[in-house]
C-alpha cells in the first residue's frame, strides 16, 4: 500500500477508537532528548508497538509542538504521554503504580549487557537518552539493566530513535 505524506498525516479516527487501542505492557522514558525529529519518531515507534505510555522528561520538548507533530504522523494524538521533570522521577511514578516494573537504559557503559541476553519481564520500561550525553547517571543507578547494541562499524552509537526501535522490537517478541 502506498500512502503520500498528506494521507499518513490525516487522523480519520473517532477519538472512542483511540481509547480502545490495545496497549502492550511497556513503557518509554525519553531523558532529555533534544531533537524534535527523535522526540516524533518515537511517538511512531510508540504507536508501532502500542507501547502503553510514553514519558517525556527534562528538557524533551512535548507536544504540541509542530516539528514533533510532523515527524510523528500525528501519533501524538493517540499514544498516551505524560512530562515528568526527571527520568529518575517518572521511574518512581511508575514503580508506584506497578509491581515488579523491569527498568532497563539503553545505553554503552560499563554495566550494559547485548540487548538480545536479557531475560525481559513485563511491564518494562525502556529509558532512551540525550542525543550527545544518553541516558543520565541517576536513572541508569536506579535501571534494572543497561541494554547496548553491539557495533561492528568505525562509528561507535546509534541514534537513539533506532537503537529504541530495535530494543522495542526485541521486547515486542517476548511479549506474553
Amino acid at each position: 500500500m502506498k500512502l503520500d505524506a498528506k494521507k499518513l498525516r490525516l487522523s480519520e479516527h473517532d477519538p472512542e477508537v483511540f481509547k480502545k487501542i490495545k496497549r502492550n505492557p511497556i513503557y518509554i522514558i525519553v531523558d532529555n532528548v533534544l531533537d524534535t525529529y527523535n522526540i516524533g519518531s518515537i511517538f511512531r515507534l510508540a504507536d508501532a508497538v502500542a507501547v502503553e505510555k510514553v514519558y517525556l522528561c527534562g528538557g524533551t520538548e512535548t507536544p504540541p509542538h509542530h516539528r514533533i507533530k510532523k515527524a510523528s504522523i500525528n501519533t501524538t494524538e493517540w499514544v498516551p504521554w505524560e512530562y515528568a521533570p526527571t527520568a529518575v522521577a517518572a521511574i518512581k511514578d511508575l514503580r508506584s503504580k506497578i509491581k515488579d516494573l523491569q527498568v532497563i537504559s539503553i545505553e554503552q557503559n560499563e554495566r550494559s549487557v547485548p540487548y538480545d541476553k536479557i531475560d525481559y519481564t513485563f511491564p518494562v520500561a525502556l529509558i532512551i537518552g540525550h542525543e550527545t550525553d544518553g541516558v543520565s547517571k541517576e536513572a541508569m543507578d536506579v535501571s534494572d539493566y543497561i541494554a547496548e547494541m553491539p557495533m561492528w562499524g568505525i562509528n561507535i552509537s546509534l541514534n537513539v530513535m533506532v537503537s529504541l526501535g530495535i530494543m522495542l522490537y526485541e521486547v515486542a517478541k517476548r511479549l506474553p
